[in-house]
C-alpha cells in the first residue's frame, strides 16, 4: 500500500499512475474507467508504444481522502486487465522558486539515431543546467528526435547544442514553440542553394570562359573576395555574349531535390517564401513564375542591341542587400524579424543568415556553416520542413 504524505492534511495532492503492458485494445479505456467515479483532476497524460510495449503514465490531483480507494480500484483492475499498473503519492511541487525560463524545443534529423547523438545533446543539455522534460521520437519520412528542455534560456541553449551539432555535422534545431507555431518568412538564397547549379557559370560555358568565372565565384563564397568586385569580374567576362544564349541556360536550371516540394507546402500553410540572389532576373524569371514567388530580389544583365555589354544594371545584391531585402520582405508581409528564416550555402549570405532569427546553412562552405544556427548536410530542401516540423503537403 502506498505511503501518504502526513503532512497534506485535507489540502490536494498527486499522483503518478503508470500502467505497463503488451499493447492491445482497451488498456487506456479501463484505466480510465478505474479512475472515472472517483472526484480528480487529470494533470497531465501520456501514452507511447515500443516495439510492441505500451506504457501509459498519468498524474492526477486528488484529496488525499481518496488515494487509498483509489489505489485499491487500480489494482482490482490491473488484475481484471492482464496488466501492471504502480501508483505513487506525493504533494505537489512548490512552484514559487522555479524559473520561469520558457520551454525549448529541439529537432534532430538523424538516420540512424546512435546513443553518442543522444550522449553529446544531454551532456549540453546538462551543463547548461536545463531539464529534459519529454524525448519523442517520430519515424516519417525522416526520423525525427523531439527533445523539450526546461530551464535554459534561447540564446545560450543555441549556442552551446548548435556549435554541439556542426562538429558532428548533425541536423538539428533548437527554438521556441511560439516560433514553431508562428507564421514565418522564409527567404532562399538561389544559386547552389535552390538551384543545383550557378547561373553565371552557365552562362560563361557558353562565352567560352567558365574556369576563370569558377575559380572567382569559389573565392568570392568562400569569402576571399568582395563580393560585388567578384561579381563585375566575372559578368565583364561576359562581354558580347548574344541575349539568345539566356534561354538555353534556362533550360539547364533544375531545382534543388525538395525544393518544389518545401516552397509548395509551406505557400499552402501560409507562410512566405522570398529569394535573394546575386544571380541575374532575366535568367530565373521562368524558375520564379512556377514557383509563384511574389517577394524577389535580383541583379540583372546590362543588355544593347541583342547583346550583353558585361555590366549589370542597378545596385548590386551583395550580402548588406540580402539581409535588407530580408526585412523588407517581412516587413510587407506584417512578419517579425522574430519570425524570419534564411536559408544560403555562401559567404554571400552571411548577413541574412544573422540578421533573420533562424540561420540555416545548406550544404554550405566554412564561412557560413560557423555563423549559422543550424546546418542541413544533405542536399534535399524538404528537410527544412522536417527539422521545423512542418507537414509536407502534396
Amino acid at each position: 500500500m502506498a505511503e501518504i504524505t502526513k503532512s497534506s492534511g485535507s489540502k490536494d495532492i498527486q499522483a503518478l499512475i503508470l500502467l505497463t503492458s503488451t499493447d492491445s485494445p482497451g488498456l487506456a479505456r479501463g484505466l480510465f474507467e478505474a479512475l472515472a467515479p472517483f472526484a480528480i483532476r487529470i494533470e497531465d497524460v501520456e501514452q507511447i508504444v515500443i516495439h510492441g510495449r505500451l506504457i501509459l503514465s498519468v498524474l492526477i490531483g486528488l484529496n488525499p481522502a481518496h488515494a487509498l480507494a483509489i489505489e485499491d480500484d487500480l489494482q482490482a483492475h490491473a488484475v481484471k486487465l492482464g496488466v501492471d499498473i504502480a501508483i505513487a503519492f506525493t504533494d505537489p511541487p512548490d512552484h514559487s522558486e522555479v524559473d520561469v525560463a520558457e520551454l525549448l524545443h529541439i529537432h534532430l534529423l538523424a538516420d540512424p539515431l546512435t546513443p553518442s547523438m543522444l550522449f553529446g545533446i544531454t551532456q549540453v543539455i546538462e551543463v547548461l543546467g536545463a531539464n529534459i522534460e519529454s524525448i519523442t521520437c517520430e519515424f516519417s519520412a525522416v526520423p525525427t528526435l523531439h527533445l523539450i528542455i526546461s530551464g535554459a534560456v534561447l540564446d545560450a541553449a543555441r549556442s552551446a547544442i548548435s556549435a554541439f551539432a556542426r562538429a558532428q555535422s548533425l541536423e538539428l534545431l533548437v527554438t521556441t514553440s511560439e516560433f514553431l507555431h508562428a507564421r514565418k518568412m522564409f527567404v532562399l538564397d538561389v544559386d547552389s542553394t535552390l538551384i543545383d547549379q550557378e547561373v553565371i557559370e552557365l552562362l560563361a560555358r557558353r562565352a567560352g570562359v567558365e574556369e576563370e568565372v569558377k575559380q572567382i565565384t569559389e573565392s568570392a563564397m568562400r569569402g576571399e573576395l568582395d563580393f560585388a568586385q567578384s561579381l563585375l569580374a566575372r559578368v565583364s567576362l561576359l562581354k558580347g555574349l548574344p541575349e539568345s544564349v539566356i534561354a538555353d541556360v534556362q533550360m539547364e536550371i533544375t531545382l534543388t531535390t525538395g525544393a518544389e516540394e518545401m516552397i509548395e507546402s509551406l505557400q499552402k500553410l501560409g507562410h512566405v517564401v522570398g529569394i535573394v540572389t546575386g544571380g541575374f532576373v532575366e535568367v530565373l524569371g521562368p524558375t520564379i513564375a512556377h514557383l509563384g514567388i511574389m517577394h524577389v530580389r535580383a541583379n540583372s544583365l546590362n543588355i544593347e542591341d541583342g547583346y550583353l555589354t558585361g555590366l549589370v544594371n542597378g545596385p548590386i545584391i551583395d550580402r548588406a542587400k540580402k539581409a535588407e531585402a530580408l526585412v523588407e520582405f517581412a516587413s510587407k508581409e506584417s512578419i517579425s524579424i522574430n519570425h524570419t528564416i534564411a536559408i544560403g550555402d555562401g559567404a554571400n549570405d552571411l548577413d541574412m543568415v544573422i540578421k533573420a532569427n533562424l540561420g540555416i546553412a545548406f550544404c554550405a562552405k566554412p564561412a557560413l556553416i560557423a555563423q549559422a544556427d543550424t546546418i542541413i548536410v544533405r542536399r534535399d530542401l524538404s528537410r527544412v520542413l522536417d527539422l521545423l516540423g512542418i507537414p509536407r503537403i502534396q
